[in-house]
């Protein structure tokens, strides 16, 4: 989650002076660190992890190459990180364009390197070339060293700015580039890398690059270290995923085929719960939006069970065939594909578009799992029995979302004075609160601004979606109410052109009670309304813990860190009160209004999803049906809990 102020808008005079002097043309640094954002996606936490994820796809593309086995990350006491690894080495002699060395040429150039032609790298993850150059001109130093030619390189950089040329400093022994930086704290608004996340990532790289050592380790006072090498690949990565999961056969189904010069692999399993979790990758880089190769193993899958249920007579003749929601249902993948020339959407790489991708699949996919089926009967009478039982449900389901989807907007008869809505049409310009409790919507009501704000009171705790069935979960009251007043959908009918609010905020109270109702509608907007959250819709609202009080002033208090330095400064004060606020109800509408719901003294948490592998997995543990995982998950961390409200 990333924290945001809500901007307010200042209206921007227009100069009438616009003239050729008035066109800026930016070096490719300077570019860089004026809009880092198109680059690395944001300068929050994520886009620092980012910068280390580019480093590292460097000595993935190496390993990918076969010239690499092994990749060092170091978070290092002063902040500074180091990837080191046994590839080849990045090249230093001069190039025949810049006339400065490779080296050089590769961290001062954007769309520079040697994956464009095709000849160094078959496959790589670093299509743009901008990779390694942006993470020089977003640092406030840089140094690389390489070994190649039995000779030990060194260069160092200053915010983008070679200090020197590149020199020899050694002799050294094999091959290898090791990269550290310092993220610059004038781009970043903080420089901390989180080591769970960054050792989450390190483990996909290591079960999408079977043989391949990741070692990751953290000097600073969180000191922690983590080796992953996994020979299973994609089959240890879905053992992984299904952990503390009811299977319905073993081992997970792999499939891996070369076409041309395209690898297509996969592995996946169904288990006995309700939602699909499936992952793809190109060239190693998380598709997190997909893409056609998700597309082409989408469509073979649900073409092949139907061809095999009907074959096999498991379908009857009066029967519909199995849609993809069905043959989804329960699904856990991971899908890989390396290719020479991938098209990604944007420098994060979130989505592949090239179209060839999606028949190659489609292909491997359909043969190899036709042939699977066919050579292990009891697994695919399995499979196509747990299909089946979801199509059922699927059909309940479908009766129940008509009474909750409509074509039309929102139809006011279904929400009998629980919707107060905002006057505004315009899905930009509206915000919906999602208020945990009567009490708290009254106050929230009378708080609002009326013209953009919607309040939507939620009736005690809403279902556990990951427990119940969809036909359950559609008729379940609250969900009901929510899904109607969102106007989106869900699921595979999920429309964000029919969403009436671009940002939807949960507003519950500071206790336990209200975490809890907190986490179950982070986990029905995981489950079914994914794209709310990948598309910056979903956000918490931030109330006060406190309110302290002195001669002649007050202090609103968000969190126990605060309250301790308010309270130091207060030492002096004749009398100081600390008033706790648990409930939202609490507070009167003006407090509520001026700490919570003004977009220009709030504070609201936007939820991101940094690792959706490690997403799905806590979702499950926590919330899923097993009790064994989660008790389990609950005594690792109780000695990290903090502030414990009960």
């Amino acid at each position: 989650m990333t924290e945001e102020k809500t901007p307010t808008t200042t209206n921007v005079q227009s100069s009438s002076e616009y003239t050729a002097a008035a066109i800026q043309v930016l070096g490719g640094r300077e570019a860089v660190r004026r809009r880092p954002g198109m680059y690395i996606g944001s300068t929050d936490q994520r886009g620092l992890h980012h910068l280390v994820y580019e480093i590292v796809y460097n000595s993935i593309d190496e390993a990918m190459a076969g010239a690499c086995n092994k990749i060092e990350v170091t978070l290092q006491e002063d902040g500074a990180v180091r990837v080191e690894d046994n590839g080849r080495g990045i090249p230093v002699d001069i190039h025949p364009t810049t006339k400065k060395s490779a080296l050089e040429t590769v961290l001062t150039t954007l769309h520079a390197g040697a994956k464009f032609g095709g000849k160094t790298y078959q496959v790589s993850g670093g299509l743009h070339g901008v990779g390694a150059s942006v993470v020089n001109a977003l640092s406030a130093w840089f140094k690389v060293n390489v070994k190649r030619d039995g000779k030990l390189y060194e260069q160092e950089y200053k915010r983008g700015v070679p200090q020197s040329d590149v020199k020899v400093i050694g002799e050294a022994t094999g091959t290898g580039t090791t990269v550290t930086f310092l993220a610059d704290d004038k781009v970043f608004e903080k420089v901390k890398y989180d080591f769970d996340i960054l050792a989450e990532r390190m483990r996909e790289m290591a079960y999408l690059n079977k043989g391949l050592e990741i070692y990751l380790k953290d000097e600073t006072k969180d000191s922690n270290e983590k080796t992953f090498y996994f020979e299973g690949g994609l089959t240890s990565f879905v053992r992984y995923l299904n952990k503390g999961r009811a299977v319905h056969h073993h081992p997970p189904i792999h499939i891996y085929k070369a076409v041309n010069s395209t690898i297509v692999e996969a592995a996946f399993q169904y288990n006995e719960g309700f939602t699909e979790s499936t992952f793809s990758f190109a060239n190693c880089v998380n598709t997190m939006d997909g893409g056609t190769h998700l597309t082409g193993f989408r469509s073979a899958l649900t073409r092949v069970l139907n061809d095999y249920a009907n074959k096999n007579k498991l379908i009857k003749e009066d029967e519909p065939n199995l849609t993809g929601e069905d043959v989804r249902e329960g699904l856990t993948a991971v899908i890989s594909v390396k290719l020479s020339e991938p098209q990604f959407e944007g420098q994060t790489k979130a989505k592949l578009g090239n179209p060839e991708i999606k028949g190659a699949v489609e292909i491997v996919i359909g043969d190899e799992l036709s042939l699977y089926l066919e050579e292990h009967p009891d697994d695919a009478r399995k499979i196509i029995e747990k299909c089946l039982t979801a199509a059922k449900a699927r059909e309940a389901a479908r009766k129940a979302r008509d009474l909750v989807i409509k074509k039309s907007s929102l139809d006011s008869a279904t929400l009998p004075g629980k919707l107060a809505d905002c006057s505004e049409k315009d899905p930009p310009n509206c915000e919906l609160f999602i208020v945990e409790g009567e009490s708290a919507g009254g106050s929230a009501k009378q708080a609002r601004n009326r013209s953009f704000q919607a309040i939507l009171p939620l009736r005690g705790k809403i279902l556990n979606v990951e427990k119940a069935p969809p036909d359950k979960m559609l008729t379940h009251e609250e969900i009901r109410a929510l899904v109607t007043a969102i106007g989106s959908g869900i699921d595979d009918e999920l429309n964000l052109e029919k969403l009436r609010y671009h940002r939807v905020i949960l507003m519950t109270d500071a206790d336990v009670d209200g975490s809890h109702i907190r986490t179950l509608l982070l986990t029905f907007f995981f489950r079914h309304m994914l794209e709310l959250i990948h598309h910056d819709h979903l956000y918490i609202a931030q109330p006060p813990l406190y309110l302290i009080k002195a001669p002649k002033q007050q202090h609103w208090v968000y969190s126990e860190q605060q309250k301790e330095e308010v309270l130091k400064k207060l030492k002096t004060a004749k009398k100081v009160e600390v008033q706790r606020y648990k409930g939202l109800g609490e507070m009167s509408a003006e407090q509520l209004w001026e700490t919570t719901m003004n977009p220009e003294s709030r504070t609201l948490l936007e939820v991101t999803i940094e690792d959706a592998a490690k997403a799905d997995q806590i979702f499950h543990t926590l919330m899923g049906a097993e009790v064994l995982p989660r008790k389990a998950f609950i005594q690792a961390h109780a000695k990290n809990v903090k502030n414990l409200d009960i």
